[in-house]
């Protein structure tokens, strides 16, 4: 039987959570169980390859210190990692015990929140360990503390050994519905390379280069499609404008699909067409981009599209169909 160690601490010498983990390994030693313990912030360059070291372990211990708040950011990272790149059909034979001790506060959160994590990975986990230090010399001494501690590395013995099973849970339901999220069905060893390639800092950096060229590019391409459309219709109005001497009236066009409307503003010989919100407009009208490109291309009239009901029109109805004597598409 091989048990592996993930300590998400920053291997402080204070921390009490490795002298937890010393008595574990202790005990499972005496057990006859192999033991590896990878220091996670060891590893911090390379955090996206560490779950292809599940490969040949019956368990795992996944052991955290609480030091202000949550379980810290390299336990964190390393689910993450288990989450992306991890073998899938492997975790869920693997057995996890959580060890989460606290010198501030959220130790029994800390262990719930590893519990669903592996849950939602599909992992088996077992009974976890928890608890507040204040004096870690106080602690080391206390015969009854290391008692317990020796009784959760049995625990985690016996579970993988009699392959014990548990009832199922609602985050079981959770981890399906999250899968059907997923976008990349991946294989292990893809997901191995892929891991790899992400905790090659080379590699990333040039992806980022690409993904930065790339952006750059389309919001050019972006900003091009946004000039035409600030422009769209205008030149039509302003090519086809007929002045009709002594009139004078305001239009604001609601537009389908776009997000400013439309104003026609006539004095006269004088035209103004652009888009934005007016106030104390004569007439107002509610139209599609399909029936206004209609119109412009003369194939429909404004007064035809208000009769039949393609543009609905608030205001003087006279003012109204002076838009086709204003304007001529034809």
């Amino acid at each position: 039987m091989k048990i592996n160690i993930y300590y998400g601490g920053r291997g402080l010498l204070d921390d009490p959570t490795l002298y937890v983990l010393g008595k574990m390994e202790d005990v499972l030693s005496e057990l006859r169980v192999t033991v590896e313990r990878h220091n996670i912030f060891e590893h911090k360059n390379e955090i996206s390859t560490l779950p292809h070291t599940f490969k040949d372990a019956d368990g795992i211990i996944l052991a955290t210190t609480v030091e202000w708040l949550g379980i810290g950011g390299y336990m964190q990272q390393f689910l993450d990692a288990c989450w992306l790149y991890g073998d899938k059909e492997k975790i869920s034979s693997l057995y996890m015990q959580p060890i989460v001790m606290s010198t501030a506060y959220g130790e029994r959160e800390g262990v719930v929140a590893l519990e669903n994590a592996w849950v939602i990975l599909g992992g088996q986990p077992c009974s976890g360990l928890c608890g507040y230090v204040e004096d870690l010399v106080t602690f080391e001494m206390n015969k009854e503390f290391t008692l317990i501690i020796e009784k959760k590395a049995e625990d985690l013995y016996r579970s993988i050994s009699q392959k014990i099973k548990a009832l199922p849970s609602s985050n079981q339901a959770v981890r399906q519905t999250v899968f059907r999220t997923q976008s990349l069905e991946l294989t292990p060893q893809e997901s191995e390379q892929l891991s790899k390639y992400v905790s090659d800092d080379t590699y990333v950096k040039k992806q980022k280069e690409d993904i930065e060229e790339l952006a750059s590019m389309f919001k050019g391409m972006l900003e091009s499609s946004s000039d035409m459309e600030e422009m769209m219709y205008l030149n039509d109005f302003e090519n086809h404008f007929v002045p009709v001497e002594g009139f004078e009236a305001s239009y604001l066009f609601m537009i389908e699909g776009r997000m400013q409307p439309l104003f026609i503003g006539v004095q006269g010989e004088d035209l103004r067409c652009e888009y934005g919100e007016r106030d104390n407009i004569d007439i107002y009208a509610k139209l599609s981009s399909d029936i206004m490109d209609s119109i412009v291309n003369g194939r429909m009239t404004f007064q035809r599209a208000f009769m039949t009901g393609a543009m609905t029109a608030k205001g003087n109805f006279k003012t109204l169909r002076m838009l086709d004597k204003i304007f001529h598409f034809e």
